[in-house]
C-alpha cells in the first residue's frame, strides 16, 4: 500500500501538479505539461524529463486508433460514494485472455475518476487506487507550484534526454500486431540519444489497447547489466529476455504474463 498527496491547477491549456509521496522514500514529482521534475530530499537529487501524461491516476489512458469495445464488455453498476462523493460505477470485462478487467468510479457531476481496480478475469482485486480525501474547488495557481519545481538550489540534477522516433526507424518490428494493442508513442532514452545500448541508453516502445499499457524496452545485450527472469506486483508485470545473440528486451505492463510473452516473441530485428 502507498499514498499520495496530489495538487492540480489547470490555467487554459497549462496544466501543474505536484505529487508527494506519503509513504516509503521521500519524494516530491512536478509535473508542468511534459516537463517532470522528481525530487529525492533525502538524497539532495533531482531527476528532470520530458514525459507525456497518459494514464497517470486520475486520469485513464487512451490510444489512438484502439478498439476498446471489441476488447472489452461494459457492465455498470450501482453507484457507490468514494472520498464522500457520488460515483457512478462502470464494469470493463475482458473478451479475451490478453488483458486484465478493471471497475471504475467516477464523480457523477464531473467525470473525474476517484477510484479504480485492476481485476483477474474471475473478478478478483490485483491492484487498487483511489482517492481518500478530495477538494475539487481548492484555491491552487499554478505560478507558486512552477517555482517550487524550479527551486533546485541544493540539489543535484540529472536530466534524461529523451527523442521521439519510432520502432521501424531503428530496425524493430512486430512480425504480427497482438490482437487490441496499437503503437502509442515510440522513445530513444540515453546520454547521447543515439543508437541504443551506447551509454546505458534503450528504445521505449509503447503500445496499448485503450486501457492497458505495455512498454517494450529494446537494447543491446550486456551480461553485466542484464539478468533475465519474470517478475509481477499487483497488476504489473514483467519480463525480461535475451534476443538473439546480442539484444535485449524487457516487457512490462498492466497485463497477464502471457501477453509479454506473446509481444516477445513476434519482436523482431530486421537491420
Amino acid at each position: 500500500m502507498a499514498s499520495s498527496r496530489i495538487v492540480h491547477a489547470c490555467m487554459g491549456t497549462q496544466q501543474m501538479e505536484r505529487v508527494e509521496a506519503l509513504t516509503g522514500t521521500p519524494r516530491i514529482t512536478y509535473r508542468h505539461n511534459d516537463e517532470v521534475r522528481t525530487f529525492w530530499p533525502q538524497a539532495r537529487a533531482a531527476r528532470s524529463e520530458q514525459r507525456e501524461h497518459a494514464g497517470a491516476f486520475p486520469q485513464l489512458p487512451g490510444a489512438g486508433g484502439a478498439d476498446v469495445a471489441s476488447f472489452y464488455s461494459a457492465q455498470r453498476l450501482a453507484g457507490e460514494r468514494v472520498a464522500g462523493m457520488a460515483a457512478d460505477v462502470l464494469w470493463l470485462k475482458p473478451r479475451d485472455a490478453l488483458r486484465f478487467g478493471y471497475r471504475i468510479w467516477s464523480e457523477r457531476e464531473s467525470g473525474l475518476v476517484l477510484k479504480i481496480q485492476t481485476l483477474e478475469p474471475g473478478g478478483q482485486v490485483l491492484e487498487q487506487v483511489a482517492f481518500s480525501e478530495i477538494d475539487l474547488n481548492a484555491r491552487v495557481r499554478l505560478q507558486p507550484l512552477r517555482r517550487m519545481m524550479d527551486d533546485t538550489t541544493g540539489y543535484q540534477v540529472v536530466s534524461v534526454p529523451r527523442r521521439k522516433t519510432s520502432a521501424a526507424e531503428h530496425g524493430w518490428v512486430l512480425r504480427q500486431p497482438v490482437d487490441g494493442f496499437v503503437p502509442l508513442n515510440c522513445y530513444h532514452h540515453g546520454a547521447r540519444a543515439g543508437q541504443e545500448g551506447e551509454g546505458g541508453s534503450a528504445l521505449q516502445c509503447i503500445y496499448s489497447d485503450g486501457l492497458a499499457t505495455v512498454s517494450l524496452f529494446l537494447d543491446v545485450y550486456d551480461p553485466h547489466r542484464h539478468v533475465g527472469g519474470q517478475w509481477s506486483m499487483g497488476a504489473t508485470h514483467t519480463l525480461a529476455q535475451r534476443l538473439g545473440a546480442d539484444l535485449w528486451v524487457t516487457a512490462v505492463g498492466e497485463v497477464p504474463l502471457e501477453t509479454l510473452q506473446l509481444f516477445a516473441s513476434r519482436l523482431e530485428r530486421k537491420r
